[in-house]
């Protein structure tokens, strides 16, 4: 069974481990010859953390670990600054970058709590796909039929394989579009997308400024609770339903449950069912609204606008040295003149308001994370055409999230041994306490069928 950051504390604070042990394990899973450690880490912070392991293990020892959490092995996403390093954000042209004078904040904060930074974890260059391919780098494979190498998912591929073969205990993403969700959903672990506003953004490489958000990626519900408090400096209130009995729960029928492949409609069918026999009111839906969507973001959206504000200048010097799939999604972002960027911030501000309005009458939404099982990094690599239509179904429903500026939690709802498969669950923005404390519930339902 996988270990929590919780049941990790109780064994720290009872001398049933050490935070050196615990490192000493994560550098093993992360060097085995077998393994996907190569591929999940773009540079391995090895004898800091063994160094930091061992000062929190001498803290604990006299009393002063900074928090119950201090000398926990965690991963980060290789578009954080962290201080005294380049900030590559999966990419080649950054190599040569000026290192960072300081850690991200969010970043900074878990050290304060004494996690320790194992190292920078691969990704999707610049963080634009939910299928998590880098050609720089290589791309790690979900941990769901390995043989096949199957897509981990993206932009935060590294993190979410880290915390599924125990190289780190927990991972720290970012999700734009579904960045966090998308590979927990396809790794069978658990990923949270916070209010966008709620963790601060400085310190890690944008995609987009309006739609970023930082999240985590481990184990369970109750470690993403734990660490997005910490990144966000706010203790969430605990005043809120935990119980599932009496919930309202709907489930959108537009454009979320469209094309899913036989094993995420099973998963999701038998995860709604455990839900109603739970006590939770599940109803159908329409959320018309839903279909504005690709409608709003038609000539790219903010994600290829914002970024191609940031990248022209790069782009235009070092070019050559991109994904090309990520270059093109970059320069869509010339489609888009002063007026188109007014009116699409016009409209998703309309979309919000209306979103947050329609939302009000429920608990929480609930659709799967993506639609599909994960496909083969091979019939992705060498076909533009297969990678885009995946692409886009892979962000399809996340995207819907972010652009409502609501919150939402991946949680997995498929029986072991079966083709991974997420719950999404989400509420608006905002209300990342309540949605916490349902999701919490709704862990412990799953559990019961899986």
């Amino acid at each position: 069974m996988a270990r929590t950051l919780s049941s990790l504390a109780a064994d720290l604070a009872a001398g049933r481990t050490s935070s050196l042990q615990l490192v000493r394990e994560a550098l093993a899973r992360i060097d085995a010859p077998d393994g996907e450690g190569k591929l999940t880490f773009v540079k391995l912070h090895r004898e800091a953390a063994l160094a930091a392991a061992e000062a929190m293990d001498r803290l604990r020892a006299a009393g002063l670990a900074p928090s119950p959490y201090a000398g926990i092995p965690i991963s980060v996403k290789d578009l954080f600054d962290l201080a005294g390093e380049p900030t590559p954000a999966g990419s080649v042209v950054l190599a040569d970058a000026a290192p960072a004078e300081r850690d991200a904040p969010a970043i900074a904060r878990l050290r304060r709590a004494g996690f320790v930074v194992i190292g920078r974890t691969n990704m999707t260059e610049f963080a634009f796909s939910g299928l998590g391919l880098n050609p720089h780098h290589g791309t790690p494979a979900s941990p769901w039929d390995r043989a096949a190498r199957r897509i981990p998912g993206g932009s935060s591929s590294g993190a979410a394989v880290s915390v599924a073969d125990g190289m780190a205990f927990a991972g720290i993403g970012s999700d734009t579009g579904g960045s966090c969700r998308i590979p927990a959903a396809l790794c069978g672990i658990v990923g949270y997308k916070p209010t966008a506003a709620s963790v601060p953004r400085e310190g890690a490489f944008p995609l987009s400024q309006t739609l970023d958000s930082i999240g985590p990626l481990a184990n369970s519900v109750d470690c993403c609770r734990v660490l997005h408090e910490i990144m966000s400096g706010a203790e969430l209130s605990k005043e809120v339903p935990a119980r599932l009995q009496g919930l309202r729960i709907a489930v959108p029928q537009t454009i979320a449950l469209d094309g899913l492949d036989a094993p995420v409609a099973a998963s999701f069918a038998r995860a709604l069912e455990a839900l109603s026999k739970a006590g939770a009111i599940v109803s159908e839906q329409p959320f018309a609204r839903f279909a504005e969507v690709a409608r709003i973001n038609a000539k790219g959206g903010f994600a290829s606008a914002e970024a191609y504000a940031h990248h022209r200048t790069l782009i235009e010097a070092k070019g050559d040295g991109y994904d090309p799939r990520v270059r093109t999604r970059v320069l869509r972002g010339r489609n888009q003149d002063a007026a188109d960027y007014i009116e699409l911030v016009q409209a998703r501000a309309a979309f919000v308001a209306a979103m947050r309005a329609e939302v009000a009458s429920f608990d929480a939404l609930a659709m799967p994370t993506v639609p599909t099982v994960p496909p083969t990094i091979a019939e992705l690599a060498e076909d533009d055409e297969a990678f885009t239509r995946v692409n886009l179904a892979m962000l399809r429903n996340s995207t819907l999230i972010n652009m409502m500026d609501g919150c939402a939690i991946s949680l997995p709802m498929h029986r072991q041994g079966e083709a991974p498969a997420g719950l999404m669950l989400a509420r608006a923005g905002g209300e990342d306490a309540a949605l916490f404390a349902i999701a919490a519930a709704v862990e412990t339902a799953l559990s019961e069928i899986r």
